[in-house]
């Protein structure tokens, strides 16, 4: 990993790279956060020819709050990425996700599919950031790390975004940084994004989770865990607690909550952590003394719920653009893949010979992710808010762990793993898809 070179601020380009000039305050596109969105799209743009500034607030290795689990729909996007996935490269594999609910224990295998791989695999956000965020630059994107973006530089004729200030560490006042384009990845809170006047929607969804990390002897489970009673006293809450072995001697523990329930905001996630794991086999060590980590908490922005996704030269990508599957709290694909198809419509948008043509390509980029998971989403939002009883949410734990034929279609759903032409389980689940309407 690169060392911390003074000063705090500092232009890298890659672990094997040196580069001592001084950070041109131009680019062609500036994208705001290096997190798996941002690192993602700066990665394919680069790749194109284009230059990519990326302004980075943290310096690598940085922690996120996350489940680090990730389903076969991730593996592809760092496949197609040009990143080793391999167990001696430090990744875990795991064969598919274990429920555990009404008294019942599935193991439910990934599907095999054309599309996807057949295995999950797991990574700490520490060294999995840092990796995107590097192989950005090996493809040409220039980064640069301990940089806190502050506002929009706006056009005082248009009103369009045409760059951004920024505050780079360790100096005193403001930068301008200049772009024809500037992206959004700067996650749930997305302060570039509110400085331009978008905010959250209180229509769609949102969770939070909690998670922390314990030595345990579950370190080497080859099955992600998930459970699906997830009691506060004698009230069954929306959401569900998991247990991911990270091969390294310790377990990610976690549990994520929906604002579809009525205690939504008025629970103490640490201390309801507390109580689930209280119920936990002492043999597992999941107790205080086998800590490793803080508990920590982070919102989980879903279904869309920062819109409009293009709006006046800025384009907003991943948690910045609430781009979180609502089915199962899952982010880092959709922000790598919304990455990916930002970055193609940049490109041609940036190959258009006139301004008007540049300007009708990026207007279709909300369409492009309306095609992409627009009625997903809304099949999404839809369970989010069912779930939200809590009779029903009784109901269909038990009744649905009586039937594994049943939750091996609930896993494709939930995880959106389908083949386009596959088995009567994936023509459902596109049916679905195709028939629920697009967000507005």
């Amino acid at each position: 990993m690169t060392e911390h070179a003074p000063p705090e601020t500092r232009l890298s380009t890659g672990p094997d790279a040196a580069r001592t000039r001084p950070p041109a305050e131009e680019a062609d596109v500036i994208v705001v956060g290096a997190g798996p969105a941002g690192a993602t799209t700066a990665f394919y743009l680069a790749q194109s020819g284009l230059d990519v500034l990326v302004l980075e607030k943290s310096r690598f290795p940085r922690e996120k709050v996350c489940g680090d689990g990730l389903t076969p729909r991730a593996v592809k996007t760092l496949v197609a990425m040009g990143i080793s996935v391999s167990e001696q490269d430090g990744w875990v594999r795991n064969k598919g996700l274990r429920v555990i609910g009404a008294g019942k224990r599935l193991e439910l295998p990934w599907p095999e599919l054309a599309s996807y791989p057949g295995y999950g695999l797991v990574r700490t956000r520490l060294d999995l950031d840092e990796m995107l965020a590097r192989r950005a630059q090996q493809a040409g994107a220039r980064l640069l790390e301990g940089v806190t973006v502050t506002g929009p530089v706006l056009s005082e004729r248009t009103g369009r975004i045409t760059g951004v200030t920024a505050r780079p560490a360790g100096e005193e006042g403001e930068r301008t940084y200049s772009s024809r384009i500037v992206v959004a990845a700067d996650g749930n809170s997305s302060r570039l994004s509110v400085a331009m006047g978008l905010r959250k929607r209180d229509d769609r969804p949102l969770g939070v989770a909690v998670r922390t990390y314990y030595q345990s002897p579950r370190h080497d489970d080859d099955y992600l865990e998930s459970w699906l009673d997830l009691w506060d006293g004698d009230r069954l809450l929306p959401g569900y607690g998991w247990i991911f072995g990270m091969g390294d001697g310790t377990s990610n523990v976690g549990l994520g909550l929906l604002n579809t329930s009525a205690a939504f905001g008025r629970t103490d996630y640490h201390v309801l952590l507390r109580k689930w794991l209280k119920g936990m086999p002492a043999e597992w060590g999941f107790t205080e003394e086998n800590r490793t980590q803080p508990v920590r908490g982070a919102a989980l922005p879903m279904g869309f719920n920062r819109t409009p996704h293009y709006f006046k030269g800025l384009l907003l990508v991943g948690d910045a653009g609430g781009m979180v599957n609502p089915f199962n709290g899952e982010g880092i694909a959709y922000a790598m893949e919304s990455g990916e198809i930002l970055a193609r419509t940049i490109v041609q948008a940036l190959a258009r010979a006139r301004r008007a043509e540049t300007e009708r390509v990026l207007a279709g980029y909300p369409q492009a992710l309306n095609q992409a998971y627009g009625g997903y989403y809304t099949l999404g939002r839809t369970f989010v808010k069912l779930i939200g009883k809590p009779g029903l949410m009784r109901f269909a734990t038990r009744h649905g762990m009586s039937h594994p034929a049943l939750m091996r279609f609930a896993i494709k759903l939930l995880a959106n793993l389908t083949d386009p032409r596959g088995d009567a389980s994936d023509r459902l689940v596109n049916g679905l898809s195709r028939l629920a309407p697009n967000p507005e």
